[in-house]
């Protein structure tokens, strides 16, 4: 295109971009007034202002949203169409609705990641805009089927991956390649997992899935939202701006230590305690706990009953505890039928007793009001209230915990579970702290006392409510003849009182995070190659319609709880019902890197093919030997040269190593420089040492360098000396 004619077309493009700008400037005022008129509404039902409320403030936050390159680009079909494309969808009302711009979610959208020179999709050209704020200052065009054309401009792309990283990740929907976008919109129902090396976007995808989802899906999903899994807080600082910036609100954000309110994870576990925990064959250890607390007397146990003493003796016990177990309710739950058959043979023994001679089963009456008599007399009774603790407690999943870890050996356990403070919860311990919270149940008398209680504040307000209505206004001060309307003929007490009940004004995602119990519409887990069995388990009770999206790495695994293969964890919950895609370009790791990384890949995981690197820096990651001495002037000097850089910089190393974090700390994150120290002592570390220098290796997305006391490593030996 001739400069003079690109200039007329910029133009062009700078006044309908602006003109789409002034069309999200007067919705977004439409909708702040709509906001604040119903805020100040007053008609309709309290629930349904809330609602409405709600639904203008979630508008308004997606408008918001949408400022920050609301248009990126444009489409022209064979046909003649043209078709905007951005973050939002906006529409002309004096065309009959027409769209303005197209939601990059909308079916008409496709094209403009997935069309090639080999396959158009009846399109004619691609322009992609590049902006600074509101205004468009350059563009780019593919135009398909023209001889010696490029497939796809990725002036966008490079661009995209070249930036100075900043706090957190960002979103790609401008640079969107096919191969992501196929999975982004892939219709399937079930489980997908999508597999790729370091840097091929997987995380970013799977989150543009869920905005695609919420799109949809929206009516399905906005009731119970969407949990997304992450390896740790870092990580999820890291890409929790990803769904804002696309206009969506209602997903909650955890780790595997997080997917169980109230509990806080304080320790941590040694890799073999680690994996005995993360085994389903853990469950028979906690079924052994259990068992052992549902207990026969050594020696009858006399009770006061009547002015007559009976006793629970271990055959009463036991048929009591076979019942309970028969019942298959929870533990606590099973309690209940316990102590029935334990208090039915009490009192049948004692009214025989005191019954004897003038008391027979015929006369049912008398023999039930007695029994009703002494069955009163065994709920006051403390000594028999204590018995049933000692034979069949209500127990807690702490303390079931508590029990296996100080004496595993007591209850079949391995050794390895042993630890000095039972009480200080690890990552692995949440999944079994969920899974006792079912296996247990509630305990059903405490929870009539709270209903009770409950039910009796309610009266109470309700009475007081009664009282104020009355006080508004004494009939006996008003004429008989007289007609008059009370506020007692117009709003019963109970409804008044229910007025003044605490609302929860919590959005969505803040009542679903403190919420065991909640259930999601959609689950996205990260790094799931590091869950183990059992945290699949609470993952799949937290979403019972199986619809997931799995990211991970086979080869970046560093646990031995973790994953083997996707089938291994996945069939026993949805067998058929899952699918399988892979990745398989790198965006972020230039070639220099990855071509070292490659080497320690081959190492401990031969038949695995690293990604492809889409680009090179031209810069050579380097290698230093240094002293004891000589290592904490050598990190100073590269994180104050980093420093004076645009972008990010980390040091990565095992511990003790001054200024260091694990690369654990780092997985899924990414830095514009890398210094990693001694790779030896992380290579020293067994199996999951050599992927931890995988990962550490591969965070870099400019510059890399390394610094060794002991020999390097031969799979880096391909690092110029620094």
């Amino acid at each position: 295109m001739a400069d003079q004619g690109y200039d007329a077309e910029l133009r062009s493009e700078q006044e309908y971009v602006a003109g789409l700008y002034d069309r999200l400037d007067a919705e977004r005022a439409r909708v702040t007034e709509a906001f604040r008129s119903a805020l100040r509404g007053t008609g309709g039902t309290v629930m349904e202002r809330d609602f409405e409320v709600r639904a203008f403030a979630r508008e308004a936050k997606r408008l918001d949203v949408a400022d920050n390159g609301l248009c990126f680009g444009r489409l022209d079909s064979l046909s003649g169409e043209t078709s905007y494309i951005g973050r939002i969808g906006l529409f002309d009302e004096d065309d009959d609705y027409e769209p303005a711009l197209l939601d990059w979610r909308a079916p008409a959208a496709r094209p403009f990641y997935t069309a090639t020179g080999a396959s158009p999709e009846g399109m004619r050209r691609r322009r992609q805009f590049h902006t600074r704020g509101r205004r468009v200052v350059d563009f780019t065009d593919d135009v398909f089927g023209r001889p010696g054309a490029a497939q796809r401009g990725d002036s966008a792309l490079l661009a995209a991956v070249n930036a100075p990283r900043g706090e957190g990740m960002r979103d790609i929907v401008a640079t969107i390649q096919s191969e992501q976008d196929e999975i982004i919109r892939l219709e399937h129902p079930g489980v997908l997992v999508i597999e790729g090396g370091p840097g091929t976007g997987k995380t970013v995808v799977a989150l543009h899935r869920v905005a695609y989802l919420l799109y949809t899906q929206r009516e399905r999903m906005e009731r119970h939202g969407v949990l997304v899994v992450g390896p740790n807080p870092a990580f999820l600082n890291h890409i929790g701006r990803v769904l804002p910036s696309l206009g969506e609100s209602d997903v909650v954000f955890t780790t595997t230590g997080g997917l169980l309110p109230g509990y806080r994870v304080t320790a941590e576990d040694t890799p073999e305690a680690a994996r005995l925990k993360g085994s389903l064959k853990i469950l028979d250890a906690l079924g052994a706990v259990i068992a052992g607390h549902q207990r026969l007397p050594a020696e009858p146990i006399p009770v006061e009953l009547g002015r007559v003493t009976t006793r629970i003796d271990a055959a009463t016990a036991e048929w009591a505890r076979d019942e309970a177990r028969a019942s298959g309710l929870p533990h606590n739950e099973a309690r209940e039928t316990f102590t029935e058959i334990i208090t039915y043979v009490v009192t049948e023994r004692v009214i025989g007793r005191i019954g004897k001679g003038w008391l027979s089963r015929d006369d049912k009456e008398t023999w039930e009001q007695t029994r009703a008599a002494l069955l009163k007399e065994l709920a006051d009774d403390d000594r028999f209230t204590a018995a049933l603790d000692a034979l069949w407690p209500v127990l807690t999943p702490e303390r079931v915990l508590a029990a296996l870890y100080t004496d595993p050996e007591r209850h079949g356990a391995d050794p390895a579970l042993r630890r000095a403070d039972p009480e200080g919860w690890t990552v692995s311990d949440v999944p079994l702290l969920d899974e006792l919270v079912d296996v247990l149940g509630q305990d059903k008398a405490a929870a009539k006392v709270v209903e009770s209680a409950a039910e009796r504040d309610r009266r109470i307000e309700a009475a007081y409510a009664a009282k104020v209505l009355e006080s508004m206004v004494g009939r006996a001060d008003h004429m008989d003849d007289e007609d008059h309307l009370f506020a007692s003929d117009l709003l019963y007490a109970e409804d008044l009182a229910e007025r003044f009940v605490e609302v929860d004004t919590r959005d969505l995602a803040e009542r679903a995070a403190a919420d065991r119990d909640w259930t999601y519409r959609h689950v996205v887990v990260d790094e799931a190659q590091e869950l183990s069995e059992m945290d699949w388990r609470v993952l799949m009770r937290r979403c019972p319609g199986r619809s997931f999206t799995v990211v991970g790495d086979l080869a970046q695994r560093r646990t031995a709880a973790g994953a083997r293969s996707w089938a291994e964890m996945l069939e026993p919950y949805v067998p058929g019902r899952w699918v399988y895609r892979s990745l398989t370009v790198n965006y972020r790791t230039p070639a220099e890197i990855m071509a070292v990384a490659a080497s320690v890949l081959a190492e401990f995981a031969p038949t695995t093919q690293p990604p492809d690197s889409v680009r090179a820096c031209g810069v050579q990651p380097w290698a230093r030997r240094v002293t004891d001495e000589e290592l904490p002037a050598a990190v100073e000097e590269f994180t104050l040269a980093e420093a004076g850089r645009e972008g990010t910089s980390v040091v990565i190393g095992p511990p003790g190593v001054p200024g260091a974090v694990p690369a654990s700390e780092t997985k899924g994150l990414e830095y514009d420089a890398v210094l990693v120290v001694d790779p030896e002592r992380i290579l020293a570390d067994g199996p999951r040492g050599a992927a931890e220098l995988y990962v550490a290796l591969t965070r870099a997305t400019q510059r890399l360098g390394v610094l060794h006391r002991g020999e390097l490593p031969p799979a880096l030996s391909g690092l110029v000396e620094g």
